[in-house]
């Protein structure tokens, strides 16, 4: 694409929370309050996981990489919307442009596979206990990680170039907070149905398969709970999933939801703030679900703190 045919290869202008100006400010520190808890909580996810002995097994290897996955991910484009908000100016470069979108389809991709794989460990741990450190074994685990990247990754190279290079005969204002395939393409002044179908198939693929995925493990679990006798071990089977289940509601709650408002103008306010809390949010709230309620990170914690 040629600067010379399309003004945006100069740059766009997010335009983000600009027709409600009188929010900017306020958004602005709840925001980077929300984006500094999520990166201190995730981070400390990592260091604890790395740290403690006791939580080098398969479920929290999962947990340390999901909360890498949410520090990328709301680094991708909070620090950029935070920018924006603080001032008048809402421009970004074509190639800092290019990074977010690549960087949102990757790790938003990854991120969707990633749960279904965290749900497939949750099902080895409740209805194959017995068998759980033979079926998890180190390189199912890293083959997993490597599937999920690799698929995330797939996603973004494919979409990336295909979105970035539709013509836009010089328009450069995205209407959102970051550049986001869905915005780009509304940009576009071509025909885009082949770009939006591929879009949809991957979708399919990223989203709604992963999602499949979840909830068939999570109905072998409640098959396999509804089999335990005693309420302790029923409760104990529950706790082993609840935070995962969770994460999953809150993650997969707004992406659903989000998608599902009619195209009109306030629902492009209300996916600006979807987007916001699966991309900010819930990366925040994970590391608190997880601490809150699991007993062995609580107590981990406590020992790197030198409290025990």
């Amino acid at each position: 694409m040629e600067k010379s045919n399309d003004s945006s290869a100069y740059g766009f202008i997010l335009v983000g929370f600009s027709d409600h100006p009188k929010l900017e400010m306020a958004l602005f520190i709840v925001n980077f309050i929300l984006y500094s808890v999520a990166v201190l909580g995730n981070s400390t996810i990592i260091l604890v996981c790395l740290l403690d002995s006791q939580l080098h097994t398969p479920m929290y290897f999962f947990l340390a990489n999901l909360s890498f996955l949410d520090l990328c991910f709301s680094t991708s484009c909070i620090p950029q919307m935070l920018v924006n908000l603080w001032g008048p100016d809402k421009t970004i470069s074509y190639a800092g442009c290019v990074v977010q979108l690549f960087s949102f389809l990757s790790i938003g991709g990854i991120e969707c596979i990633f749960l279904a794989v965290m749900a497939y460990d949750r099902y080895a741990a409740v209805c194959k206990p017995l068998y759980y450190l033979v079926i998890m074994h180190p390189q199912l685990c890293l083959g997993l990680v490597a599937a999920a990247w690799g698929s995330g990754l797939v996603n973004a190279i494919v979409m990336s170039p295909l979105t970035m290079t539709l013509s836009r005969c010089g328009h450069c204002q995205v209407k959102h907070f970051l550049c986001e395939m869905p915005a780009l393409i509304k940009m576009a002044c071509a025909d885009a149905r082949a770009v939006e179908m591929l879009a949809f198939a991957f979708a399919v693929l990223m989203v709604l398969l992963p999602l499949t995925l979840i909830l068939v493990s999570y109905g072998y679990i409640a098959a396999a709970v509804l089999r335990i006798k005693s309420a302790a071990g029923r409760w104990k089977a529950f706790n082993t999933c609840s935070s995962h289940l969770t994460v999953v509601s809150l993650f997969y709650g707004s992406i659903i939801y989000m998608y599902m408002q009619p195209g009109n103008s306030s629902s492009q306010d209300q996916g600006k703030f979807f987007t916001l809390f699966y991309n900010l949010v819930t990366p925040m709230l994970n590391p608190l679900i997880y601490t809150l309620m699991n007993k062995e990170v609580k107590g981990a914690l406590k020992k790197v703190l030198g409290r025990q």
